[in-house]
């Protein structure tokens, strides 16, 4: 959840992170039990990092990058598709079809998206910020996943301010069932 480093070396770690989970869960048989573990720590792993995005990286980008409206824009309706596609990921089970179908569709979004923002956003965001900056925004990043919902939360407002204002309250409640519920804890 935490790597280190400035804000572009915090998400790419999270990246990889990602992509690993998803090629834990495809190793394994269609009807396993443990892909619905797995895709649990994958809904986790996703929400954490696209709730610091929204609070920290997005806002950076809409004032220091040019166009950098647009490229929030997109990004944060990037989020918003894969936030719905998880929601729905969520009520399934493995061996149910849509499971799988619904699994390789979020696999594509997510790569579509990490490979925009490694490619384009990242570097532009390097362009114009300082070293400083970046540790700065890292630290805030792994701050804010610490205290992030681990659910879905499709409805939840995803843009400054009313974001850092509810994101923590939900996180509190998300942390809290998954604990007493056991979600996301490795075997």
């Amino acid at each position: 959840m935490g790597h280190g480093g400035n804000v572009i070396q915090e998400l790419t770690a999270d990246h990889r992170e990602v992509d690993e989970l998803f090629a834990q869960i495809e190793a394994l048989p269609e009807g396993d039990p443990q892909r619905r573990e797995l895709a649990d720590r994958l809904t986790m792993e996703l929400i954490r990092h696209s709730v610091a995005e929204e609070e920290y990286l997005y806002p950076t980008v809409r004032r220091y990058v040019d166009g950098g409206d647009d490229l929030a824009d997109k990004e944060l309706a990037d989020h918003a598709e894969v936030e719905r596609m998880l929601k729905e990921l969520e009520g399934l089970r493995p061996g149910d079809g849509r499971f799988d179908s619904l699994l390789m569709g979020l696999k594509d979004s997510v790569t579509a998206h990490v490979r925009d923002e490694e490619n384009q956003l990242f570097p532009m965001l390097a362009d114009v910020c300082s070293a400083d900056a970046l540790e700065k925004l890292g630290e805030k990043v792994r701050s804010a996943k610490r205290h992030a919902p681990t659910r879905p939360h499709p409805a939840a407002p995803d843009t400054p301010p009313a974001n850092k204002l509810l994101a923590p309250g939900a996180g509190m409640v998300d942390r809290l069932r998954d604990m007493l519920t056991g979600r996301g804890k490795q075997k």
